[in-house]
């Protein structure tokens, strides 16, 4: 049909525009001196984001450097910050920027939760529900 257009375009400039935004955020944190930066690809494996970024810092100050200076270049190209989480103690300031979430730890409290491993594993097939079991 003329006109009727596929999700799959769509999908695609959506996956574009995640990756704009993962490489606007990890410019800006790696001219920040963010540590040991890992981002992670959660797309089809989570509902909530479809990359997560881990980064370092050395200090309380530099963690909260690093969040605010993350978020004032997001917002400056327009992008919506959904909620910041963690700022007051600044040992782990989580950035919530939509199909993005931004993880800024202090590195000793990085090592303590280890989200890189959590998150890096392989992903349990899900159960096969009663119909597929029988058939």
């Amino acid at each position: 049909m003329p006109g009727r257009r596929t999700s799959i375009p769509r999908q695609n400039a959506a996956r574009k525009q995640v990756l704009k935004l993962v490489a606007l955020i990890t410019s800006t944190l790696e001219d920040g001196k963010a540590e040991e930066m890992v981002d992670i690809d959660l797309a089809g494996k989570t509902s909530f984001a479809d990359y997560m970024i881990i980064c370092g810092g050395q200090s309380q100050r530099q963690v909260s450097a690093l969040a605010d200076r993350l978020v004032e270049a997001v917002r400056g190209k327009g992008h919506k910050v959904q909620g910041i989480e963690g700022q007051g103690s600044a040992d782990w300031v989580l950035v919530d920027l939509g199909d993005v979430i931004v993880h800024i730890f202090r590195n000793e409290v990085r090592e303590l939760y280890n989200l890189e491993k959590m998150w890096s594993m392989p992903m349990p097939a899900p159960a096969p529900t009663p119909l597929e079991a029988t058939a």
